[in-house]
């Protein structure tokens, strides 16, 4: 028993030499090649439109100072994340006090000299019951009154304009989300207009990608997508099209597109590049092979089918493709075993050795190919 076990590995190993031996003195005689084989096979095929683009946010916005001044404090910084109405910044301008103090004291002037009017109307009124007065003076005394009630208006509104005005001081948020910019320092001089921060809710990331326009007629909301970031490039997210606007750009020949993606992504932030292929048409149980194997002479297409080892040029009818793969209508059956990667070189009747190796045909999203 042992002898015939030290014997085994020793056939075997001689077995492998005779046939790689076989194989090497076929191809070097010049009829037989080896290849790489499909068996060809009913699959889903997915038609997709690939486009290009970047990570957006529908949530953002860009806050810029309505005063001069130099910042007194800081509230938040880049990185941050603030709260709807967190104070970021704080800008000093004197004058915007001094004019709340000024429209508090003549606020204050104009209510006393409203109730003296009222003092004034009341006791007119009494003394014309009492026929002290004529009535133009009763009158002028309402008249009084009332022009004091509306001048007491005005100062309120002026009052409340000038703490509106003081309020600008106050850089608030206008939304939660994280501060993407955000570079004042205390004590920095600002002019009215500057750009001070950015923030963005980082909850409302969707995909924007731009989509040729000869594609843009196959697009409607809700179909789906897959999604790839060149920073996570192992990871293939799901989305589906939430918007198409309906504009081409006259230069570049694209329309935007919009997709809301199933679930939320850690680690993306707006302005990462992505890519997407949008799926517009799912056929089931197509007859596929891969693209490679299909090559075209003159007006007809070709496949090299192996039967019992030999090559047989196939005339084959294609329909939809993608990617990865093309239909096959008409010329190979399910089952049957087609060269992969066709060569000039390949003749009727060669000897055709399957290798082992199998090569993984359009692995990773690229970009998709209309189908016929």
């Amino acid at each position: 028993m042992q002898t015939l076990q030290k014997i085994l590995p020793k056939y075997t190993v001689a077995l492998g030499i005779i046939f790689l031996a076989t194989v090497v003195y076929l191809v070097t005689r010049g009829d037989t090649v080896v290849v790489e084989s499909f068996a060809v096979q009913k699959m889903e095929l997915e038609q997709a439109i690939y486009a290009t683009g970047y990570v957006d946010a529908g949530k953002m916005a860009d806050i810029r100072s309505e005063i001069s001044g130099t910042v007194r404090s800081v509230g938040a910084s880049e990185g941050e994340q603030v709260a709807k109405g967190d104070t970021i910044l704080v800008i000093g301008d004197k004058s915007l006090l001094l004019a709340v103090d000024e429209a508090e004291a003549a606020l204050a002037e104009q209510r006393a000299a409203k109730v003296d009017m009222e003092v004034r109307l009341a006791r007119s009124r009494a003394l014309f019951k009492a026929g002290a007065i004529p009535v133009q003076e009763r009158d002028n005394a309402k008249r009084e009154f009332i022009q004091a009630k509306k001048l007491l208006e005005q100062k309120n509104a002026q009052l409340q304009s000038r703490r509106d005005e003081a309020e600008k001081q106050h850089i608030r948020a206008p939304l939660a989300g994280t501060l993407t910019m955000q570079e004042a320092r205390t004590g920095d001089d600002i002019v009215s207009g500057t750009l001070l921060a950015t923030i963005v809710n980082t909850e409302s990331y969707m995909i924007k990608v731009e989509v040729d326009e000869l594609d843009v007629p196959r697009l409607k909301k809700g179909q789906k997508a897959v999604v790839a970031l060149d920073a996570m490039p192992d990871k293939r997210f799901k989305a589906s099209v939430s918007r198409i606007v309906p504009r081409t750009d006259r230069i570049t020949k694209t329309s935007k597109v919009y997709l809301d993606l199933d679930d939320p992504i850690e680690g993306m932030q707006e302005g990462m590049t992505a890519i997407a292929n949008i799926v517009y048409n799912v056929r089931k149980g197509a007859l596929l092979v891969p693209r490679n194997a299909v090559f075209k002479e003159g007006r007809e297409m070709y496949a090299w089918k192996i039967e019992k080892g030999k090559l047989v040029k196939l005339t084959v009818t294609t329909g939809a493709d993608d990617n990865r793969f093309i239909e096959v209508l008409e010329g190979l059956a399910e089952g049957d075993s087609v060269v992969t990667r066709p060569e000039e070189r390949f003749r009727e009747g060669m000897g055709a050795v399957v290798s082992d190796k199998r090569r993984v045909v359009g692995a990773g999203l690229k970009p998709a190919r209309r189908g016929h």
